[in-house]
């Protein structure tokens, strides 16, 4: 796993239009692992210090390194493995405070423009879930959920990849990467389905193959992407490394 400098908050709970909330899972995990469940665990480690690069959903040499030392701080067994007595430790350490629930808009319907939140939360106070779904959302919100699923996995790819930034947020907010940051549809709520689609995303699901790029050939001009290597279309985007 690649190193980086940014250091993410724990945020418990999410809050699209439905609340969704990410917690540690009690099934044990070790290095291989990826999924919603590491990316929460690296959250609370890096809230305590002992994580202190990019959150990526992937269980490392770096996850477990930090893993170890909080056994070692806290004198439970030291394997660098999230058992279930490592877990229940990191939780009562990392105790969430309870999030205000959000009002019900009564004017909303299915047929409604989107719309921007009136106080958008910054990169740097939202949770990697948020950040993952708002970009799938304002990205790829007409696309089937294999299209949304799809998105999210470029992002994942793109944090794995030494051409880009370490971090879920940083490769979100790279300048110039995203039409959705540029034009602030970022800012929009994201609905059900985009946090499902994130979910999935930090699974560890890709059906593009590891695309790192995706565009619309309806509606992209850029030379440069249509001249890259076509992986796969899935619905109205073209994926490619």
């Amino acid at each position: 796993m690649k190193k980086a400098k940014l250091l993410l908050s724990l945020c418990a709970t999410i809050v699209g239009i439905t609340a969704i909330t990410s917690a540690v899972s009690a099934k044990p995990m070790n290095t291989g692992s990826q999924s919603e469940h590491v990316q929460d665990l690296q959250e609370r480690l890096a809230t305590l210090g002992y994580f202190k690069v990019g959150v990526t959903g992937y269980y490392g040499s770096v996850t477990e390194e930090s893993i170890r030392k909080f056994q070692k701080d806290n004198k439970l067994p030291v394997d660098g493995e999230a058992d279930e007595d490592t877990i229940a430790k990191l939780m009562q350490k990392t105790k969430p405070k309870q999030a205000a629930k959000p009002q019900e808009d009564t004017k909303s319907s299915a047929n409604s423009k989107p719309k921007t939140n009136s106080k958008p939360s910054t990169k740097n106070t939202q949770s990697t879930l948020e950040q993952l779904a708002r970009i799938i959302y304002s990205e790829a919100r007409g696309e089937s959920f294999e299209g949304q699923v799809a998105v999210g996995s470029v992002v994942m790819n793109r944090v794995q990849s030494s051409e880009f930034p370490d971090s879920i947020s940083e490769v979100i907010f790279q300048p110039g990467q995203f039409t959705a940051i540029d034009d602030g549809q970022y800012w929009l709520t994201p609905n059900k389905s985009a946090y499902a689609a994130a979910q999935e995303a930090l699974k560890g699901t890709d059906k593009t193959k590891g695309a790192l790029y995706y565009y619309n050939p309806e509606l992209a001009t850029s030379t440069w992407s249509k001249a890259r290597a076509t992986i796969k279309k899935i619905g109205n985007h073209v994926f490619t490394y």
